[in-house]
């Protein structure tokens, strides 16, 4: 019989090592526009790294050419096939056509011309839209209903999302291509070296991150081998949105001042809440998560849902009925970015000034609501904002709140979040232009300026393994006891933890813990391999996998070749018999992004590792 056998029976709290244990911080060092970015830069040969942010309803992208000798600067992508006001626009819809044999028929802005939307019904094509959501967490999405669009019937998340990354890339080389002289050389100098910076949702998490790497091997962004592979970088929305607050000087002074700032990074599908302060006592300009990121998932499109949902309701069993999708396009476009006050009418302009109804409020072709009626499709997404506010509250001293992203330039969310903090004391502020830019300029400065020092776990992890049974331990006198191959009653099932919930983790410590795996046979122990496994419950302390076994999941096995030390392995003596035990050590760490687990062990004096591998 094996087990794995925790070295220290039952993983008391007190005896895990104090790293596991020492607080929620992220830490960053604060590198100003006028510091770090006027810096020039000391490589020898032109290197690019370029922003990509994907979201709900629209994407962006940014991207920096270093020079050797210059200083570098990071610019947006601002000409999309198709796009109106070509130069002054850095977003594209997150929209692709595919015709019934999953070709790629139309994206981004293409996609909404009224000739390709034409040829769509006619040659009955389908359309790809909100796919991001697709990609996420299933149990990421808002407990009321939603309806999200269906993926096209050939077509897999991953896919959509790999064929538009297909399309943002050859956009960006175009770009590229056409401003700079000798465009297509400079190009083909970049291409083979050219850095990537995906953005996604706070909550996002490894699984999320090792998709998103498919889709971009599959889109032709990177090769896949290990140097394609370490091409491909993530931040989190939250957190590139701190970059760019921080890369335009926004909210420097409460920052330099020791206040806590909240970033709150409204879009279409997430609202990402992120909340930074400077560390008291620290030598020069470091700052810190001083909370978990979060994201709520009320972004703009719920606003549309809503709308959506009222007028189906308003309209149902009218001539105007089964023009409800089209009325919900017009509000989205013109009446949600309108929106200021309840206290006045809200006009949708849908039809002909022929198109009147009294009893439902329509005349000149317009479709009349209360301002109070509209204030409802907002407000349960501006709930949300200050209940996650409210539970960031009492973990830092915040005294101000940035608003950024496509949903945060709504100026009924910004007046009532505006007048809904100052009762708490808090300053509310967001950039005068630019806001749905922030995600893919940050991206950039994330990379380039790399001022993430460490990072917050975000669950617990560990390994599932045996522990010796206590008769008088309550929480093992209802467990059936096992005897391995000591001849030792043992328990199965026992979650050991390595990284705890809300650890404060840097990109080079590693967290590990020690065990043992016993075998009669020493052939046995040749190779080792050992599941990691992730809690995402909310007990503080996880002990047991079959007690609220939804909560745990297995991320990755691990594996090691430990044929030459199980040779030597000494055999002991136990109440079954002789035995052999090697004592190893299952070891996490994060590098910038990723979580990465190992299995080591001592072979001739000398620490021996299996191969890393990334956690999901």
């Amino acid at each position: 019989m094996s087990k794995f056998t925790a070295a220290v029976s039952g993983f008391p709290r007190d005896l895990l090592p104090s790293t596991c244990c020492s607080g929620r911080r992220r830490v960053f060092r604060f590198l100003p526009s006028t510091m770090a970015s006027r810096n020039t830069f000391s490589g020898s040969t032109r290197k690019c790294i370029l922003g990509i942010d994907i979201g709900t309803t629209y994407a962006g992208m940014s991207y920096c050419l270093m020079e050797p000798g210059r200083i570098p600067e990071i610019l947006p992508v601002t000409r999309f096939p198709a796009q109106d006001h070509v130069g002054g626009d850095s977003k594209v819809p997150s929209v692709i056509y595919y015709d019934r044999a999953g070709r790629v028929k139309a994206c981004g802005a293409e996609a909404l011309q009224e000739g390709v939307v034409e040829q769509a019904i006619e040659h009955r094509w389908e359309k790809a839209e909100w796919f991001k959501l697709h990609l996420g967490p299933s149990t990421s999405l808002p407990t009321y209903p939603l309806s999200l669009p269906s993926l096209p019937t050939t077509k897999t998340a991953l896919e959509v999302f790999s064929d538009f990354l297909d399309y943002l890339f050859h956009c960006a080389k175009q770009y590229i291509v056409d401003s700079y002289p000798s465009g297509s050389a400079l190009w083909i100098e970049l291409e083979s070296s050219m850095q990537f910076v995906l953005s996604h949702p706070n909550g996002w998490e490894g699984v999320q991150q090792a998709k998103m790497r498919k889709a971009a091997i599959r889109a032709g962004l990177v090769p896949d081998t290990p140097h394609g592979h370490a091409r491909i970088h993530f931040v989190t929305e939250g957190e590139a949105s701190l970059h760019f607050c921080v890369m335009n000087g926004l909210a420097t002074d409460p920052l330099r001042l020791g206040n806590g700032v909240v970033i709150v990074d409204a879009g279409g599908g997430t609202i990402d809440i992120s909340s930074y302060r400077k560390i008291p006592g620290a030598e020069g300009d470091v700052f810190e998560e001083t909370a978990r990121p979060q994201s709520v998932f009320s972004g703009s499109i719920w606003v549309s849902s809503r709308a959506h949902t009222h007028l189906r309701a308003k309209l149902h069993g009218s001539r105007y009925a089964g023009d409800v999708d089209h009325i919900r396009d017009c509000f989205d476009k013109t009446t949600k970015l309108r929106f200021r006050r309840t206290d006045l009418w809200q006009y949708i302009k849908f039809g002909r000034p022929s198109d009147k109804d009294e009893a439902l409020n329509i005349s000149n072709g317009q479709l009349k609501l209360s301002g109070e009626i509209v204030g409802g499709f907002f407000r349960p997404s501006l709930e949300a904002i200050l209940e996650a506010l409210a539970n960031l509250a009492p973990l830092s001293p915040v005294s101000s709140v940035l608003l950024v992203g496509g949903f945060g330039a709504s100026d009924w969310l910004y007046s009532e979040l505006k007048m809904r903090l100052k009762y708490l004391g808090l300053d509310v502020s967001r950039p005068d232009s630019h806001v749905n830019k922030a995600v893919a300029d940050g991206a950039v400065s994330f990379l380039l300026h790399h001022v993430v020092l460490a990072r917050v776990s975000q669950h617990t992890y560990g390994i599932e393994c045996l522990t010796r049974f206590v008769a008088n331990n309550p929480e093992h006198r209802g467990r059936k006891p096992i005897t391995d191959a000591a001849g030792d009653l043992m328990l199965a099932k026992m979650f050991s933890p390595i990284l705890y919930k809300n650890t404060r983790v840097s990109e080079t410590h590693e967290y590990r813990q020690h065990y043992c795996k016993m075998k009669d046979d020493p052939t046995e122990l040749n190779s080792v391999k050992i599941q990691i496994r992730c809690y995402r419950g909310q007990d503080p302390n996880p002990r047991w996998t079959d007690v609220d076994p939804e909560q745990y999941s297995v991320l990755c096995t691990v594996h090691a070749d430990t044929a030459k030390i199980a040779q030597t392995l000494p055999y002991k003596f136990g109440a079954n018999g002789a035995y052999y035990c090697l004592d190893i050590d299952v070891v996490l760490s994060f590098g910038l992004t990723e979580l990465k687990a190992e299995i080591t062990w001592d072979e001739d004096g000398i620490e021996k590792r299996g191969p890393a591998k990334l956690i999901y």
